[in-house]
């Protein structure tokens, strides 16, 4: 089945589907490219900044399964055994050395799963016509816990590590599955083939202005920077970057504005104020009171206040009970409280002259306007190299399990971190499970645990010096057949034809580039 990779309202990866027939019929593929809008795909690049990949963690669903080692019978071809070189590798080329070069065409599928969290498979580059092809576990692409159609944010990393992009990151385009694997999650059909965009690399910030800043699509921020008043005043004009933000009121103590007022001058400024000033009081104790120099004309700050600038210091005034509590409970309350029964309640209080300032402050900034660019760098397969396809194989044959493992054994011996690229190697046996309702796997003697090791490559063929070979396989699951609690196999569906038509359909469909 074919999946278009879009983002949608929800920033999903993969959408409206082509048509497929079920795998008891000779498949027959229609293609029909509905394309993803380069500025969708651009959104998803922008999503896999370093923070957003470093955070994401390895796919854990239904990844240990109890596998059955089928030792008679087994998978049948259902057509010629046949292969696809590998790019670069279409004439022959042999090689008799013994050290294990990790391929280039290896790196991490990356992904929002079900839970809204980010997670990452294992995935490769294989051949195909435009070199864009990513091929991987099937529920590295479709959403088998919620049953959404895919998978959203859908992105493969050749080469990734600790948030490093060295081949850039390419956005899914278009998702090819088996019928049975969409509709029936036959884990005898979990693989997927998956066409990619150009790659592209996120360039550094550049600063750009204000129309340049509107007219930008992808990734941009505002930067704001503190300025002077001054530079403010002589650089401003309407629609930026200039601009200042009113804070909220500021009172300070202040000098008394003149050396001596006339009454209607000191009524003025304690019931009105003049440009912010003004005269209040502040309570002290009686003790400070009675050392507190009498009032003058001069209004100074500390003097007694007379009668006109507040309640008369000293003087008994009735509260109620709420306030008489409240004022009790008061540790900064200087006056003096009184209780007269039945139920009456009374206070008292001292209070010199304050002057004080009431003004706004105004901050001053001038933004910069940051854009980030993506850089193309071209197709997959030319970046890379692309591994060939083998289907219809013979079981016990040799291969290479290239991947990403990570997690722990059933013993809680955490073997493998998913930081770098593991090998593992065997000879391929007939098996079956169950619980992913798969009755003709092939599995591998192997210690990969299973967080991780989703999608990994199954390479047979393999050419140390050229590091390619033939993909004839993808980790689906991982189980341990002896019971002693380590993870001793690696299992994968068998490829046949209806693998390889599969295969072809992504094979021969154009993606482009998003920038």
């Amino acid at each position: 089945m074919n999946r278009t990779l879009t983002l949608g309202a929800a920033s999903g990866l993969l959408a409206a589907a082509l048509i497929a027939v079920p795998a008891h019929a000779d498949p027959t593929y229609i293609e029909k490219e509905v394309l993803a809008g380069s500025s969708q795909a651009q959104a998803i690049a922008y999503f896999w900044d370093k923070a957003q990949l470093q955070d994401a963690t390895p796919y854990n669903v239904e990844t240990t399964v109890a596998a059955k080692h089928v030792s008679t019978g087994g998978p049948a071809a259902s057509s010629k055994p046949g292969t696809v070189p590998a790019i670069g590798d279409e004439k022959k080329s042999s090689s008799t050395t013994k050290n294990v070069n990790l391929p280039r065409t290896t790196g991490k599928v990356f992904f929002m799963g079900a839970d809204g969290k980010p997670h990452w498979c294992s995935g490769t580059s294989v051949q195909s016509k435009y070199r864009n092809v990513v091929a991987t576990a099937g529920r590295c692409v479709y959403d088998t816990v919620s049953n959404k159609l895919t998978l959203e944010h859908w992105v493969f990393v050749p080469g990734y590590y600790q948030g490093k992009t060295p081949w850039g990151i390419y956005v899914g385009k278009t998702a090819y599955t088996h019928y049975d694997f969409d509709v029936y999650e036959d884990g005898d059909r979990d693989y997927a083939f998956v066409t990619v965009y150009n790659g592209v690399q996120l360039t550094g910030d550049k600063e750009v202005d204000k129309k340049a800043y509107d007219a930008w699509k992808g990734a941009k921020k505002i930067l704001a920077e503190e300025v002077t008043k001054a530079e403010f005043e002589e650089k401003y004009t309407d629609g930026g970057p200039y601009w200042k933000k009113t804070l909220s009121p500021v009172t300070s103590p202040v000098d008394p504005p003149k050396d001596s007022f006339t009454q209607a001058e000191a009524e003025k400024y304690y019931t009105e104020g003049v440009d912010g000033v003004k005269l209040t009081t502040e309570s002290v104790s009686l003790a400070a009171y009675n050392a507190a120099p009498a009032g003058t004309n001069a209004l100074k700050n500390g003097e007694k206040c007379p009668s006109w600038c507040g309640p008369d210091s000293g003087t008994w005034y009735p509260i109620d009970e709420k306030t008489y509590n409240e004022l009790k409970a008061d540790a900064a309350f200087k006056g003096e409280l009184k209780k007269v029964d039945p139920g009456q309640y009374f206070k008292r209080e001292w209070f010199i002259k304050k002057w004080v300032k009431t003004s706004t402050p105004e901050v001053y900034y001038k933004d910069h306007y940051i854009i980030r660019g993506l850089e193309d760098v071209g197709r997959l397969g030319d970046r890379v190299g692309g591994q060939g396809l083998a289907y219809n194989q013979k079981i016990g044959k040799a291969h290479f399990i290239f991947g990403y493992p990570s997690g722990s054994h059933p013993d809680g011996n955490h073997a493998f971190s998913g930081n770098t690229l593991k090998w593992s190697y065997g000879k391929t046996f007939a098996a079956a499970s169950a619980e992913i309702k798969a009755e003709e796997l092939v599995g591998i003697k192997s210690s990969f645990t299973g967080q991780g090791a989703l999608g990994s490559a199954w390479l047979a063929g393999y050419k140390n010096a050229r590091r390619l070979g033939y993909l004839n396989g993808v980790t689906i699951a991982v189980a341990d057949r002896d019971g002693n609690k380590r993870i001793d196999t690696s299992v994968s569906p068998y490829f046949d034809g209806e693998t390889y038509g599969v295969y072809k359909s992504a094979a021969n469909v154009w993606s482009g580039s998003i920038v």
